[in-house]
């Protein structure tokens, strides 16, 4: 069983949400991605998602736009992703999702990112640029891999459209909680859009991102969702150099909110 779906279900039957955090590669410093993995995973999260920079990040906001930025100034490439991947094979079974944009991938190979991201211990792929009706080729390339070809929604999906992702999902469900880019505030989300949301995706377990930043948020929204994904809030603590007892307090306040 692919480890995000052995996660998530193990989590289900603690009745338990799933906490997941995202990292940018290479942000703050080129080698900082493995051990802030690691010390993420003893901190409470439970999948973890590594954006693969990207010199025009179009969907991210300021803050993960201006990781990927720093990122690729120090020197991150595709390569050296999945070398770290396999690092963090070494220590930790955690589910791992790569997020990111075409370009890099299509530069790369397809046939040959896949396939190697795969052998380097990837559990999931996230590429927003490839919708439903755009994705057979991936999804194709995941599931031949043993990978979860993550699909999302948003606030413009029709509900019959929700069905149909949902049929065709796996792993999980990205609901991204608001429109527009990374990184705005929690208080743009529509709790009735949340509702459909969980009315519509019944096949798969729902995870929401976007926006969310404190145990407080989870609070407000985790009963629509199998869990949560928080970026933009992480980076931007480790961008302004806040230390580690202190993000591993916030981490552990937000994974005991997704206990209750």
């Amino acid at each position: 069983m692919n480890r995000i779906d052995a996660v998530l279900r193990t989590l289900k039957e603690k009745r338990e949400k799933a906490l997941t955090l995202f990292v940018t590669a290479g942000f703050p410093e080129l080698e900082s991605t493995v051990p802030l993995v690691l010390e993420l995973v003893r901190a409470g999260a439970d999948i973890i998602e590594i954006g693969m920079p990207f010199s025009d990040p179009l969907a991210d906001g300021p803050v993960i736009q201006e990781s990927s930025h720093r990122a690729l100034r120090n020197g991150i490439t595709l390569k050296k992703i999945l070398s770290q991947v396999i690092e963090i094979r070494r220590s930790t079974e955690v589910p791992l999702v790569l997020m990111g944009y075409l370009t890099p991938i299509l530069s790369y190979g397809a046939q040959q990112f896949f396939s190697d991201a795969a052998r380097a211990g990837v559990d999931g792929m996230i590429l927003p640029e490839a919708p439903l009706e755009e994705s057979e080729h991936y999804t194709d390339l995941a599931a031949g891999n043993g990978m979860c070809f993550i699909q999302m929604v948003s606030p413009a999906t029709p509900a019959a459209r929700m069905k149909i992702i949902d049929r065709h999902a796996n792993g999980f469900v990205y609901c991204v909680s608001h429109t527009g880019v990374t990184g705005n505030s929690q208080s743009k989300t529509k709790i009735d859009y949340l509702r459909q949301v969980a009315k519509n995706i019944k096949r798969k377990p729902i995870l929401i991102g976007f926006g969310i930043s404190s145990f407080r948020d989870v609070s407000g929204i985790k009963k629509y969702a199998a869990g949560v994904i928080i970026g933009s809030a992480l980076l931007t603590k480790l961008a302004g150099g806040e230390g580690k007892i202190s993000i591993k307090r916030w981490i552990s306040d937000i994974k005991e909110e997704c206990r209750k």
